[in-house]
């Protein structure tokens, strides 16, 4: 019995009718040439017979999983030729069919830049996640799941700064663990801090990884604490100003890189809100509890290119629309990637994040973010 062929789909190209081009991309103008050739089905139909990541669009396969940290799981994912790579600090939007729906999640790559050839996320179970859940309970080789391109103005500066200090939480560490690789596999010479909130030693993200580093390398400071277990790290407790370096390097002179739950990030900018603001940036995935930020809701909500008028009910636009039987596109669900973004045509919304409140008609609104404040029009 002959063996099945295998192919390697980072280098492989298909000759149909004509010869793909050498470097795929999303939907290439030569594409839709092949696609009216193809007929309805287009051309990514048949090549994803041949293999799943054979096709024009962003996909990845998943070639090793493992669960060193509690609750949470880490893929090491080979992207076909689509992918463009990521600069550190960048999320992507990462697609996963369960039970034949498609859903969307934002993950932060941990690889370093300039590794186009693999691509690692790290997923931590969130109570109630379907897709966290999933992916914990399920990922492993073979899987294939979509990607988007990269994302996002959390990103180390090309120009790279030096102090730098970077603020972790949770799997907020996964963004600055891609910065962390990038700078060390350049030979980054300058002075680096890591403060790292985790519950346990169990449940630290990376922990084996950057004590290596930091036995490695001795420009780079790691500092932990275990909130769960007093004692366990250098520090003890939830981030605290008495927590920053004041020297190697000192926090006020540091560049800062923070990403984690929400009142890790507002205690940090509380930090920072003495003239330092220049000097910090952050990044959170975990979103808001938004139902209970709008408020009970009054007024009448009208989707217009739907023709449905909804009872306002203080949640979110995204929300209120889903509850009424449609299917908006959206990615993050968080106010992030702007994929749910809906024109206003009339009424005064508030930004569930930010807490800013417009009334200008006309303008272009994240609906996953957003609530209506009494009578507003929409076009959905």
């Amino acid at each position: 019995m002959c063996d099945e062929p295998t192919f390697d789909v980072t280098t492989f190209d298909v000759t149909l009718i004509c010869v793909m081009p050498a470097t795929l991309a999303p939907r290439h103008p030569g594409t839709r040439l092949l696609d009216t050739i193809a007929g309805p089905h287009g051309i990514d139909a048949y090549l994803e017979q041949i293999h799943p990541l054979l096709t024009t669009e962003r996909r990845a396969e998943v070639v090793a999983a493992s669960r060193d940290a509690e609750d949470s799981v880490t893929l090491t994912l080979r992207p076909n030729r689509a992918w463009k790579g990521h600069e550190a600090g960048q999320f992507v939007q990462v697609t996963v069919e369960i039970d034949g729906v498609l859903h969307r999640r934002c993950y932060s790559p941990a690889s370093g830049e300039g590794r186009r050839g693999e691509l690692e996320i790290t997923v931590k179970r969130h109570p109630g996640g379907l897709v966290s859940g999933f992916l914990n309970d399920h990922a492993g080789p073979g899987l294939v799941l979509g990607l988007s391109g990269a994302e996002g103005e959390f990103r180390l500066p090309s120009r790279r700064p030096d102090p730098i200090l970077l603020i972790a939480g949770g799997s907020g560490v996964t963004p600055l663990m891609a910065m962390l690789r990038t700078l060390f596999a350049e030979g980054h010479r300058g002075t680096v801090a890591m403060l790292q909130y985790a519950p346990s030693p169990a449940a630290a993200i990376y922990r084996e990884e950057l004590e290596g580093m930091a036995r490695r390398h001795p420009n780079f400071h790691l500092a932990r604490s275990y909130t769960r277990a007093p004692g366990a790290g250098e520090l003890d407790g939830r981030f605290s100003p008495l927590h920053l370096p004041q020297s190697e390097p000192c926090f006020a002179a540091a560049e800062t890189f923070a990403c984690g739950p929400p009142e890790l990030l507002d205690a940090v900018r509380g930090t920072w809100a003495n003239g330092l603001e220049q000097r910090l940036h952050v990044e959170s995935f975990v979103p808001p509890d938004l139902a209970v930020a709008g408020g009970p809701g009054e007024g009448t909500v009208r989707l217009l290119d739907s023709g449905l008028e909804l009872e306002n009910s203080g949640a979110s636009l995204l929300e209120q629309a889903e509850q009424a039987g449609l299917r908006p596109e959206y990615g993050c669900r968080m106010g992030i990637c702007h994929t749910c973004t809906c024109r206003k045509v009339s009424g005064v919304h508030k930004n569930l994040i930010t807490g800013e409140v417009s009334s200008a008609p006309g303008e272009e609104i994240q609906i996953c973010v957003s609530t209506a404040l009494g009578d507003l029009a929409l076009e959905l």
